[in-house]
């Protein structure tokens, strides 16, 4: 990792430092994404199954997961895994319940009543990213605050073949929908539907490059289906200070080094010795992990940076809008106002980002690339639209009419203007 001394940098140096790894080939994923949505249209199953020959080399599993397969995937695993996943389930469900929007009603003049409601998205897929490290958290991440909004159909998509654990985990969520189907292929098939896959209106998920192109392309088309947050490599920010356990915020960085060769960590620190010891503990730890190469890849993409205060460390990060800000700092919640730009904030030592990946009850579905300054957090409000009422009273429709004719006037809109003016009586 490179330590910078950021006072030293003017500011397109700054700048330069906190941009993300570029992401290579753009123009291929996207054609390559495009010829794969377009042959799923076209062919449906039929293309699915050349396509997860072709990518995922399985040929003899059938798409759909039968209900037998769900029911016997406990079996394969430890009691603990299971417990953990119990545990784990009830912590997101609760505070995915504990989210669900309020109706809304006013008066806003006498005889007009205003309302605000909410309705659950009716059809929604998920996906689920398979690869190197099956993701059950991530089912849980999806399934629950779906389940939460109360949407209609939940088909959950991931790579054949699908582990007992991600089978396990979708039914203890309750989703019994499940496709083994994965890449840009199960995005087009949730989006535009298949003998087999049904069409959804929204998809949720991570993924690599090609699914998440393909997210893009289908919710450009008013045909195909709405996508929940742009995504990009995973991210964590670490703001410590002289107090922090340099071991503690090492395994912190290492935590998400260790997602892929295209993750970011970054550390910043109001202490030079600090950024040093914790360095020194990043090295020691990098070469016990499993995926040491990935974490060290990642390493290369990172940055320590010193600052000098916590103040500027704070301002450093909202800049940077991480998809993770973790604050190892004395009294880190005095810090938690003045965040404007992070996907989830881990405060204190004794909170390490697994625990939000993993258990807390938090959702990991976050934001990454910088979109934290526009974007949020998944939760059970996305998995749901909103829509206004209004009723008014003849009495009410009197009171506001003279300013509705006003504006309709202004506007030129002689038929708004007649609208209202018909009930009042003022004309034929």
């Amino acid at each position: 990792m490179q330590t910078i001394i950021w006072n030293e940098l003017d500011d397109t140096q700054k700048q330069q430092i906190l941009e993300r790894p570029s992401i290579t080939n753009a123009n291929q994923i996207s054609s390559a994404v495009a010829a794969i949505i377009a042959q799923v249209k076209e062919q449906g199953d039929q293309a699915l199954n050349e396509l997860t020959a072709k990518f995922d080399k399985v040929t003899d599993q059938c798409i759909e997961v039968s209900a037998e397969q769900l029911d016997n995937s406990g079996r394969s695993l430890s009691d603990a895994f299971k417990q953990a996943i119990q545990l784990a389930s009830k912590n997101i469900r609760q505070f995915h319940e504990a989210q669900k929007p309020r109706p809304v009603m006013i008066e806003t003049t006498p005889g007009v009543r205003c309302e605000l409601r909410y309705s659950a998205i009716p059809h929604v897929g998920l996906y689920v990213p398979g690869g190197s490290a099956p993701l059950p958290s991530t089912v849980m991440m999806l399934a629950i605050p779906a389940i939460m909004a109360g949407c209609q159909t939940i088909a959950l998509c991931s790579p054949p073949p699908i582990s007992d654990a991600i089978l396990y985990t979708a039914k203890v969520c309750g989703i019994t929908n499940v496709y083994a189907v994965g890449g840009a292929q199960a995005i087009a098939a949730m989006a535009y539907g298949t003998e087999t896959v049904p069409k959804v209106d929204k998809i949720f998920g991570p993924g690599n490059a090609f699914v998440t192109e393909a997210k893009k392309q289908v919710s450009e088309d008013y045909k195909g289906a709405a996508m929940d947050i742009p995504a990009g490599p995973s991210e964590v920010l670490v703001i410590a200070d002289k107090q922090a356990n340099p071991a503690y915020v090492a395994a912190d960085l290492l935590s998400q080094a260790e997602h892929g060769p295209d993750s970011q960590v970054v550390l910043v620190t109001d202490s030079s010795a600090q950024a040093a010891a914790i360095e020194s503990e990043i090295n020691r730890q990098v070469i016990l992990l499993a995926r040491r190469e990935i974490a060290e890849k990642a390493l290369n993409n990172s940055q320590l940076i010193v600052v000098e205060s916590i103040e500027e460390a704070v301002t450093v990060s909202n800049t940077y809008g991480p998809e993770h800000l973790i604050i190892q700092t004395e009294n880190p919640r005095q810090w938690l106002s003045r965040v404007n730009s992070a996907g989830s904030v881990f405060l204190g030592a004794w909170t390490p980002e697994s625990v939000g990946d993993y258990a807390s009850g938090t959702n990991h579905t976050l934001p990454t690339y910088g979109y934290t300054r526009t974007y949020s957090s998944l939760g059970t409000i996305d998995f749901m639209k909103r829509f206004t009422v209004q009723q008014l009273t003849q009495e009410g429709l009197m009171r506001l009419a003279p300013t509705v004719i006003e504006i309709a006037n202004a506007e030129g809109l002689t038929a708004h203007r007649r609208a209202v003016t018909l009930r009042t009586g003022e004309e034929q």
